[in-house]
């Protein structure tokens, strides 16, 4: 399944910066569990769907699953032995922008031991550091 936008004005942007700490997005919103970036780096849409297929493939389907990157950007690539001047190429691969800081997956509805699991395997499937973050219980009483 590709997971790509609907719609694009612009196919061809420049590449986003992915240094630096994430704005918004480092505390867990809508799960319990949830899996935090330690470095930044390009996540690609592939990577994204691995490591969904891995959780839920673990969890049996059970528990709820929140995804929390979306592949905005397109990368694009000129063919091999090409002239220089013929424009910026087509876009090959999309990709989304995770900064170190950021939430990427959350998990709810499934104890500790199985939710660490699901994301220890969702882990491997992407191409940078993670850790594993849990609410709080003085966190989950003020919303």
């Amino acid at each position: 399944m590709a997971v790509i936008p609907k719609r694009t004005k612009y196919r061809r942007p420049h590449r986003l910066k992915y240094d630096g700490n994430a704005k918004g997005n480092t505390k867990l919103s809508f799960g319990k569990y949830g899996l935090q970036a330690l470095e930044g780096a390009y996540i690609t849409q592939q990577q994204i769907e691995a490591a969904r297929v891995a959780m839920t493939r673990y969890m049996k389907r059970g528990g709820k699953v929140w995804i929390n990157i979306f592949p905005h950007l397109s990368l694009t690539r000129i063919p091999l032995e090409t002239r220089m001047g013929k424009g910026k190429g087509t876009p090959e691969l999309w990709v989304a922008v995770v900064k170190k800081g950021k939430i990427m997956f959350e998990i709810d509805q499934v104890d500790e031991a199985t939710a660490r699991e699901a994301l220890r395997l969702a882990m491997h499937k992407l191409p940078i550091k993670c850790k594993f973050v849990m609410k709080e219980s003085g966190e989950a009483n003020e919303k």
